[in-house]
C-alpha cells in the first residue's frame, strides 16, 4: 500500500485512523515486543501500537509488530473479544506498513503589521476644545478669586494675622497695702523673669560667664541652662529692674525677659498675719491679699505682635496694645509702730508662759468707728518668706481661732443684769465657793467661806458662783439676747479670711447658762471681745471695728469705707456703772491689781478658762487672758491678750496681764493721750463695806477734822483713813483657775 492508502477495514470493525509509529517499537534499532491492542482485542493480546525501529531502523520494521489498530471490539462485539487467532488473520492481511510522514514544519510566527501612522484630526476642532477647556479653567479661578476676595475676605484676612501673632500678658501690678500713717506693708516691685531661645545660643559658655556675677548664680548651672534646643527656657525668676538692665546692656542674642508680678513686704513680719502673701505665680493665697484680692489684683493688659519663624520679634510695632489697670490700695487701722510693739510683747509673754500661741488687739476708739491700730499673732508668719511657719500658723489667730474666754466674759453677764434691774453694783449676794447644779459641781479658783458679796465684789473677786447665782435672776431667752446685742455668735466681717464666728448657744439648758454666764460653754474669737468691751467703753453702744479705712485707686484718690451701723446694747448709765465694776477689778482686793497702767485710770478683766484638749476631747488645757480699756473716765483705747495653751501655770493676770499693761501704755502715751486727772471711785466689795449716806456724811466730818489738824500741825504723815477689805488679793503668780467643775454642754 502505497503514500496514504486507507487500510483495509477489519472484520465487523471500523477504519481506524493510522498512528503514528514509534509509540510502541523499539528503542535504539530494536523491536518494541506486541504492543498492547487499543480497540478490539484485549490490552495484553490486542495488536500492538505502532511498532517500529527507532534509531537505525525503519518507524514500523520488519518483525511484523507495528502498531494495527484492531477493529473488532469498535465496531459490534465487546472490547477485548478478539482471540489470538483474529489478531494474527489481521496481521496477515493487513498491508505493509509505510514509513511515517515527515512532520509538518512549523508555521512561521505571523509578523506585526507596521504601526499605523498618526492621524492628525481637524485643527479647527481641537483649537475650540482647547478653547472651551481653557474658559472653563479660567472660570473656575475667578470663582475661586471672587470667594477669597469678596465672600470669604474677613475670614482668611483673620487667619493671615493670626500667623506669626503672639499674644502677651501684661500682668497689672497689685496695689499697695499701707498702714494708717502711709507706711508700705506690702508693694508692688519692679522685676522680671530671664528666659532663653537656646537655638539662639552659639557659646554657652561665654554667656555663663558673663551671667554669673550679674545673676549672683553659678557658672555651671547657668551654662547648663544655656545649652539645648529648647525656645524657651527660664534663667532666673524675679530679678530686679536694676539686674535685667545690666542684662541688656551686654546684647546677648537670645535672652529676653518678661514682666513678673513682685510682692514686697516692706515690714516684713510685722503684721505679717493680717496683710498675707501671694505665691511665686502671683496667686493670692493669705490674709488681706487673699480677702481683697479683687481689689488688689486690678486687670492684666496685653500686647500682640508678630515674631518671625526663627522666633525673632519684628520690629514694626505691636499689632495692638491694652495697657493693664493698676488694682486699687488699701490704707488699713493698723499702726506700724504699734502693731511691731504688740507682737515683740506678746511674743515673750508667749515665750514665758510655754505656750502655744497667743493674741493681741487693740483698738482705737473714735466717735464713729471703733479702730483696730494693732492685730498680733504669735507665731507671725513673714510673708517674704512664708513657708518658714506651717501652713496652720500663717493665718490670724485674733479671727480664726475660736476659744472660751472664761471670767472675761462676766463684764457683759454683769451688764445685762444691771440693764434689766435685776441687780446693780452693791447688790449683795451670799456666795460659797462652790454650788451643785444640774449635777456638777461649779466652784471658785479659791477656798473661802460663805461670803456676803456685792455685785462689784463678784467680779473683782471673779467668783463663778456668784456670777451665776446673780444671773439666775435674768431669763436665759433675755440673756441671750444682750450677749447677741454684744456681737457674740457673729462674725466682725474686718475683712480677714476664714474669720470664725464662735458660738452661742440658741437653746439654753440651766447648766448651759450657769456655765455661759462666767465665759464657758461659749466660744469667740478675740475681736470679737474687743468689739464687746468697746461697747462698754463707749457708753453701750457697738460698733463693729474697722480694719480697712479706705481704697486708694491708681490716681492716689482715697475713697473711705463705709462704717458699721452703730448698736445700743445697753444704757449709757449701766456702761458707766460697769466700767466702775471693772476699775475695782484693777484696784486693792481685785484680781488685776498689779496690770495696772501709772497715771491712768484702767477698767480691766482676767480670766482663766478651760480648753478642750483635742487629744482626748476633755478640759485639759487652759487659756489666759486680760482685757480692758483706759483711761476708764474717757476711753481711747481697749486691748485684748489671750495666751494659748500655757505651760508654766493659767493665770491671766500673772501670764496675760503683764503684756496687757505693757501694750496699753505704749498706745497711751505714744499718742499723746492726757494722764487722768481723778482717782477712780471706790465701790464695795462686801456687804460689810457698804456706807450708808450717814455713814458718808460722818466719813466726810472727820476728812474735814483731818484736813484741819494737817494744817495745823503740819503733819505730812497724816492720811485718810481708807478702807480696807479682809485678807489679801490673790498671789498674781498663782492666779485665778475657773474650772466648773463639769464638761461644757
Amino acid at each position: 500500500m502505497t503514500g496514504r492508502e486507507r487500510p483495509r477495514r477489519p472484520a465487523g470493525g471500523k477504519p481506524r485512523r493510522p498512528q503514528q509509529a514509534g509509540r510502541g517499537g523499539t528503542q535504539s534499532g530494536g523491536t518494541r515486543g506486541a504492543g498492547s491492542a487499543r480497540g478490539g482485542g484485549t490490552r495484553g493480546g490486542g495488536t500492538a501500537r505502532g511498532g517500529g525501529s527507532r534509531g537505525g531502523g525503519t518507524r514500523g520494521g520488519d518483525t511484523g509488530q507495528g502498531s494495527a489498530r484492531a477493529a473488532s471490539g469498535r465496531g459490534g462485539g465487546p472490547r477485548g473479544s478478539a482471540t489470538r487467532g483474529q489478531a494474527a488473520a489481521t496481521r496477515r492481511t493487513r498491508p505493509r506498513p509505510q514509513p511515517a510522514p515527515a512532520p509538518k514544519p512549523r508555521r512561521p510566527a505571523r509578523k506585526k503589521p507596521p504601526a499605523r501612522l498618526f492621524r492628525l484630526a481637524d485643527p479647527r476642532k481641537r483649537i475650540k476644545v482647547l478653547m472651551v477647556a481653557g474658559c472653563v479653567l479660567l472660570s473656575l479661578f475667578a470663582g475661586r478669586l471672587v470667594q477669597l476676595q469678596g465672600l470669604d475676605a474677613s475670614t482668611y484676612a483673620v487667619t493671615a494675622s493670626q500667623i506669626g501673632r503672639i499674644t502677651e500678658t501684661l500682668p497689672a501690678d497689685r496695689g499697695d497695702i499701707l498702714d494708717r500713717n502711709g507706711a508700705p506693708l506690702a508693694q508692688a516691685v519692679e522685676a522680671y523673669h530671664v528666659w532663653v531661645d537656646q537655638t539662639e545660643v552659639t557659646n554657652p559658655a561665654r554667656y555663663a560667664l558673663q551671667l554669673e556675677d550679674i545673676l549672683d548664680d553659678d557658672a555651671a548651672t547657668l551654662q547648663e541652662k544655656l545649652t539645648g534646643d529648647r525656645r524657651y527656657v527660664y534663667v532666673a525668676k524675679s530679678v530686679s529692674g536694676s539686674v535685667w538692665r545690666e542684662i541688656q546692656a551686654l546684647k546677648l542674642a537670645g535672652i529676653g525677659a518678661d514682666n513678673a508680678e513682685v510682692r514686697a513686704y516692706p515690714a516684713g513680719a510685722v503684721g505679717g498675719s493680717v496683710i498675707g502673701f501671694i505665691g511665686s505665680d502671683g496667686t493670692a493665697l493669705a490674709g488681706l491679699e487673699l480677702s481683697q484680692d479683687n481689689q488688689l489684683a486690678g486687670e492684666d493688659g496685653q500686647v500682640v505682635y508678630r515674631r518671625s519663624p526663627t522666633g525673632q520679634r519684628i520690629p514694626t510695632g505691636p499689632v495692638a496694645r491694652q495697657d493693664p489697670v493698676t488694682g486699687s490700695g488699701l490704707r488699713l487701722t493698723i499702726d506700724r509702730d504699734l502693731q511691731w510693739h504688740a507682737e515683740q510683747v506678746l511674743a515673750d509673754a508667749v515665750d514665758n508662759a510655754r505656750a502655744d500661741g497667743g493674741v493681741a488687739v487693740v483698738l482705737q476708739l473714735e466717735p464713729d468707728a471703733h479702730e483696730i491700730v494693732a492685730l498680733a499673732s504669735v507665731p507671725s508668719v513673714d510673708p517674704n518668706d512664708p513657708n518658714e511657719l506651717e501652713p496652720a500658723d500663717r493665718g490670724s489667730r485674733a479671727v480664726e481661732e475660736a476659744y472660751e474666754p472664761g471670767s472675761v466674759f462676766k463684764p457683759l453677764t454683769m451688764a445685762a443684769l444691771i440693764e434689766e434691774g435685776v441687780a446693780g453694783a452693791e447688790s449683795v449676794y451670799s456666795v460659797p465657793d462652790r454650788i451643785r447644779r444640774s449635777g456638777h459641781t461649779i466652784r471658785d479658783y479659791y477656798n473661802h467661806p460663805e461670803q456676803q458679796m456685792t455685785l462689784t465684789g463678784i467680779l473683782a473677786k471673779s467668783s463663778n458662783v456668784g456670777t451665776l447665782l446673780a444671773t439666775e435672776a435674768i431669763g436665759k431667752d433675755t440673756f441671750h439676747e444682750y450677749l447677741d446685742r454684744f456681737g457674740i455668735g457673729s462674725a466682725t466681717g474686718i475683712g480677714l479670711p476664714a474669720e470664725t464666728s464662735g458660738r452661742l448657744p440658741a437653746d439654753m439648758s440651766d447648766l448651759t447658762r450657769d456655765n455661759v454666764s462666767f465665759g464657758q460653754g461659749v466660744s469667740v474669737n478675740a475681736v470679737q471681745m474687743a468689739s464687746a468691751y468697746a461697747a462698754i467703753a463707749n457708753g453701750g453702744v457697738r460698733i463693729d471695728p474697722t480694719l480697712i479705712s479706705a481704697t486708694i485707686g491708681a490716681d492716689g484718690q482715697e475713697t473711705p469705707t463705709e462704717g458699721a451701723e452703730p448698736v445700743r446694747v445697753v444704757s449709757e448709765e449701766t456702761a458707766a456703772e460697769i466700767s466702775e465694776m471693772m476699775e475695782a477689778v484693777m484696784g486693792e482686793g481685785g484680781t488685776g491689781s498689779g496690770s495696772t497702767v501709772d497715771g491712768y485710770r484702767v477698767a480691766g478683766k482676767t480670766g482663766t478658762a478651760q480648753r478642750i484638749d483635742p487629744d482626748c476631747g476633755c478640759y485639759r488645757q487652759f487659756n489666759s487672758s486680760f482685757m480692758g480699756f483706759a483711761p476708764a473716765d474717757d476711753p481711747k483705747y481697749v486691748v485684748v491678750v489671750s495666751v494659748m495653751n500655757p505651760r508654766n501655770g493659767n493665770s491671766g493676770s500673772g501670764l496675760a496681764g503683764p503684756a496687757f499693761a505693757d501694750i496699753l501704755r505704749f498706745a497711751l502715751e505714744g499718742t499723746g493721750v492726757q494722764p487722768s486727772q481723778e482717782d477712780p471711785p471706790r465701790l464695795p466689795l462686801f456687804a460689810d463695806e457698804i456706807t450708808t449716806d450717814d455713814d458718808a456724811n460722818d466719813a466726810d466730818a472727820n476728812d474735814a477734822d483731818a484736813n484741819d489738824a494737817d494744817a495745823t500741825a503740819d503733819d505730812p504723815d497724816q492720811t485718810d483713813d481708807d478702807t480696807t477689805i479682809d485678807g489679801e488679793p490673790p498671789d498674781g503668780a498663782a492666779g485665778e483657775n475657773e474650772p466648773s467643775g463639769g464638761p461644757a454642754p
